[in-house]
């Protein structure tokens, strides 16, 4: 293991800046809220602000093969601004699981899912963990054929990375979107909505011969900096509570003010501030190449899955009656934490996982 610098860098502020002032610009949470009721235009555009316009679509890529040669530092820094403003962009599942994938391939694809010219998706669950078995389709002389649930991103993907069973290995298959039957799911987070997929033999280019090893890559990608989306939407419900209570009263005082609250804050602030040492920690590692990077995902994962959800509550309670509200955002937040909360594995999975990394015995 080795000494891990867990500061921002002037590099990573910048960026943070950048990618806060576009979000500001182009992420209203009126039209974000529009997506519980069907409206998705909000996405394909945003996602262009973000992907094509900032260029981060290839922020992980080498500079070579047509990226921007960044790390899991400054990807970190971008999805904590996103979580921030509970943004609808496919950065985590395209720029950063399906990205980790073709890094193994040879094709044009990573360069075109750089560039922002199209967009992918790796099929697997959202709630799939890096070290559990993935469900793969099967290959037959017609195609490729099954059926794989819940998958993130895939409603915004032009291709869809698949695992797929041929003789005694997994390789990954890229098939085009629309040769799939991709059926949305009513999820309880709009912004990262699930689809069922079926192939029904569909045709594929195979990109990766033995490929469990690059999935497997590519979720623990996305287990790691997952983590940094959630501290970035425990930091906003925990800056937005604070700023309200300063100015609302009741009882003739300001609300925040009282005893109670003030040590529901303090608790709230104590954690997020943990949160985002976690998150930084697993996505420094993750960069690096650490050897702690299993470890310190599962960490970020257990901690910060659970603390997402706990700030979201918070908000909504705080906020009192406001908060109940469909025109408060603090519901995009708790819904995007209670999402979030299964994705690659529960936090009891990640304990569960950290007992056997750490050989720590289980109960007599």
């Amino acid at each position: 293991m080795t000494d891990l610098d867990l500061l921002y860098t002037d590099v990573e502020d910048d960026l943070r800046n950048v990618v806060r002032t576009v979000l500001a610009a182009h992420c209203d949470p009126v039209a974000v809220t529009a997506l519980y009721d069907g409206d998705r235009s909000l996405v394909e555009s945003l996602w262009k602000n973000i992907a094509v316009d900032l260029g981060l679509a290839g922020l992980l890529v080498p500079e070579d093969r047509g990226g921007a040669g960044a790390s899991a530092r400054e990807a970190a820094v971008v999805l904590e601004e996103l979580g921030r403003f509970a943004a609808p962009v496919p950065f985590l599942t395209s720029a950063v699981v399906a990205t980790t994938v073709l890094l193994d391939t040879d094709g044009p694809l990573l360069g075109q899912v750089a560039a922002g010219e199209r967009t992918a998706a790796l099929v697997t669950p959202l709630s799939m963990s890096a070290h559990g078995a993935f469900p793969t389709v099967s290959l037959g002389p017609d195609g490729l054929t099954g059926r794989i649930t819940s998958v993130a991103g895939a409603l915004e993907a032009d291709v869809l990375l698949v695992p797929v069973s041929v003789a005694d290995v997994i390789a990954v298959y890229a098939v085009s979107a629309e040769h799939a039957d991709i059926t949305p799911v009513i999820s309880l987070d709009m912004t990262r909505q699930l689809a069922d997929i079926t192939f029904d033999a569909v045709a594929g280019e195979q990109i990766v011969s033995d490929g469990e090893s690059s999935v497997r890559r590519a979720l623990e990608a996305g287990t790691a900096l997952l983590a940094s989306e959630q501290y970035g939407v425990a930091r906003w419900c925990l800056d937005e509570t604070v700023a309200y209570l300063k100015e609302r009263r009741q009882f003739g005082r300001v609300v925040g003010g009282f005893q109670a609250i003030k040590h529901r804050l303090a608790d709230l602030y104590t954690a997020v501030e943990s949160a985002n040492a976690a998150a930084r920690y697993a996505a420094a590692a993750l960069a690096a190449d650490d050897a702690d990077t299993l470890v310190a995902a599962s960490v970020a994962q257990a901690f910060c899955g659970d603390l997402a959800v706990l700030a979201g509550e918070e908000a909504v309670q705080l906020h009192g009656g406001m908060g109940m509200t469909w025109e408060h955002p603090a519901h995009l937040y708790l819904k995007r934490a209670k999402a979030d909360q299964i994705a690659f594995g529960t936090g009891g999975v990640h304990r569960s996982r950290l007992a056997d990394l750490l050989d720590i015995p289980g109960p007599r």
